[in-house]
């Protein structure tokens, strides 16, 4: 079984969500068939806790936190993927961005 497409996930904060989405889709990696700007996101809660070395966005050096932010959802051509991750890192604000990259079989 292989695959052409996949499907990324990225948790932001909203704010960064229309910046991001505009320019994956300047670069031609939000379209599918006769649409661009081909996305959707979830508000979610997450919790995270900066080590040592951290240099966190939100919260302080030890303490567990808590909060806001969003999960943006979208597929792309698999070799399209390189660009994504490098525009996703670029735009991104947090220290170390999470994302996944989920092979779709269709």
């Amino acid at each position: 079984m292989t695959f052409t497409r996949v499907k990324i996930e990225v948790y932001l904060p909203e704010e960064t969500i229309v910046p991001l989405r505009n320019e994956l889709n300047e670069q031609g990696l939000l379209t599918v068939d006769h649409y661009d700007h081909v996305v959707s996101y979830t508000e979610v809660r997450g919790y995270w806790r900066p080590l040592q070395g951290a240099d966190p966005v939100n919260g302080r050096i030890g303490e567990l936190c808590y909060g806001p932010e969003c999960k943006m959802e979208f597929s792309c051509n698999y070799h399209q993927l390189p660009k994504v991750k490098q525009l996703i890192e670029t735009i991104h604000p947090y220290e170390k961005p999470v994302y996944y990259v989920i092979p779709l079989f269709v």
